[in-house]
């Protein structure tokens, strides 16, 4: 089989200088995905298009076509059929052969594309090409606009081929044309979507993700990065980071008025995530923000938040409709990751300034202790993402809806939710122990008592449960009350 790569249209109004080298890097990079599926593959190029040509297996067809179009730099596939150029009357020969079978009792047109020299035009074609369809097929008529059927060639030089299907490409440019950048990671849907724009702009998103609480969520965003690598950048190495942030978490929430814990909370990322940046090279940093979508993404906030580095920040999806988004995570396969990504709600304040500024910001961040934004950075991980664990490892996290005598319930939420909605279970004990103090405070625990874990939403408590089955302790569950 043949298959006539067709570029993004943007490539091919680009320099010579520049289109060769897009082309160039978009060929590499075939190669590198291609030949692992079909070791006999071969690719040809040239300045208008790419020709691969495959073996018979179905199978291996059809992953190559997969493949092709998700791959950055590819406006579209043909499958073709590929012949000699006779005379006209040859042509139409080849075309009634192939064509006139599809054509019964429908409308199509002819479209012929054409590059060379010849002593007849692409409308001489295309007159009588439909000509001789018409009168071998039986179709309803020619209907240039509107047709039910398109029948399309090209022809090149002294070869024709007859385009027998297309299909569609993800367009942009092909990956490794562009500079490396850091894309902030948290698993839901706008940093997905944005991580994925950047690729589809050749660009390679290396990702970071802050963990907030525990291993169960960043075991998630691990999975969703590396299905993003796999389908549409597994020509290149990515890498993906993952920065400890609990006892950042920890700090603001002691140290940080309640107003500004959002803003602060995305300038240590982004303090972090420029450090990272300057140390390995990448150019920019990527978030998935959009502009009002939550109260630390209005332009007065987002100002406060940028001047916590001097690393450009990248935002695609700044104007991007929430319903949009989902729209382009379901298109692109990653909706069901998201979809089901805990939501951390550790640092959410009870009356977020939306209107900040930096005298306000400077004032919160007085107390912090940026040696603890030091450590986090200092114990950061780094793990190709073709080496990413995709599964949960470890103990199972049990859930119960009822807690007995005799079991302790740890109340996990932040100390103004436990506040604004005591938890009182009757002939139970309950114990307020604040997430962030958890992992340190249960060793001091009874070890021979069975501990129930509990927050509102039971995102805070399966994470932090996790976190300890991990670690040994099998004495822990999570209380998932009915909602009331």
């Amino acid at each position: 089989m043949k298959l006539i790569i067709k570029f993004f249209a943007e490539i091919t109004i680009k320099s010579p200088q520049v289109r060769k080298r897009f082309v160039s890097q978009l060929r590499k990079n075939l190669k590198v995905l291609l030949k692992p599926i079909d070791p006999e593959l071969r690719i040809a190029g040239n300045w208008d298009s790419l020709e691969i040509i495959t073996g018979d297996d179905p199978a291996l067809q059809a992953q190559v076509i997969e493949r092709l179009q998700n791959t950055p730099g590819i406006n579209h596939i043909h499958e073709v059929h590929e012949h000699e150029l006779g005379s006209l009357d040859e042509l139409a020969e080849l075309c009634v052969a192939c064509f006139a079978g599809q054509l019964r009792g429908k409308t199509f047109a002819v479209r012929c594309k054409r590059i060379g020299k010849h002593p007849f035009s692409s409308t001489d074609v295309n007159r009588l090409l439909g000509s001789r369809l018409m009168e071998a097929s039986g179709a309803a008529g020619v209907s240039l606009k509107d047709p039910d059927v398109e029948i399309q060639l090209e022809i090149r030089q002294q070869r024709v081929f007859l385009i027998q299907t297309r299909h569609e490409g993800i367009g942009g440019f092909p990956l490794g044309t562009m500079e490396p950048v850091l894309s902030l990671m948290s698993g839901g849907f706008d940093s997905t979507v944005a991580s994925y724009q950047m690729l589809q702009r050749g660009i390679l998103p290396h990702f970071v993700f802050f963990n907030l609480g525990g291993r169960a969520h960043e075991l998630g965003v691990r999975q969703v990065a590396h299905y993003l690598w796999e389908k549409y950048a597994a020509s290149h190495r990515l890498r993906f980071i993952s920065v400890p942030f609990e006892g950042v978490v920890a700090e603001i929430l002691q140290n940080v008025d309640n107003s500004q814990m959002g803003v602060v909370l995305k300038r240590m990322m982004l303090r972090a995530a420029s450090r990272i940046a300057q140390r390995r090279g990448f150019q920019a940093l990527v978030t998935g923000e959009a502009i009002a979508q939550v109260s630390s993404q209005t332009l007065p906030n987002l100002a406060a938040i940028d001047e916590a580095c001097d690393t450009l920040v990248l935002r695609p999806l700044i104007t991007t409709s929430k319903t949009e988004i989902i729209r382009t995570a379901r298109r692109i396969g990653t909706e069901a990751f998201s979809a089901s990504m805990p939501e951390y709600c550790g640092v959410i304040s009870v009356s977020p300034d939306i209107h900040t500024n930096m005298r306000k910001v400077t004032a919160a961040e007085a107390g912090f202790n940026f040696s603890i934004l030091d450590e986090a950075i200092e114990q950061m991980t780094s793990t190709d993402c073709c080496d990413l664990e995709l599964e949960l490892e470890g103990s199972e996290v049990e859930t119960v809806e009822q807690a007995l005598t005799g079991q302790v319930v740890l109340d996990v939420r932040h100390p103004d939710e436990q506040e604004a909605n005591p938890l009182v279970l009757e002939g139970v004990e309950v114990q307020a122990v604040p997430f962030y103090q958890l992992n340190s405070r249960f060793a001091e625990l009874d070890p021979g008592r069975a501990y129930l874990l509990y927050c509102e939403k039971g995102v805070m408590s399966q994470l932090h449960a996790q976190y300890l089955l991990d670690r040994g302790h099998d004495n822990v569950r999570v209380l998932r009350l009915p909602r009331r």
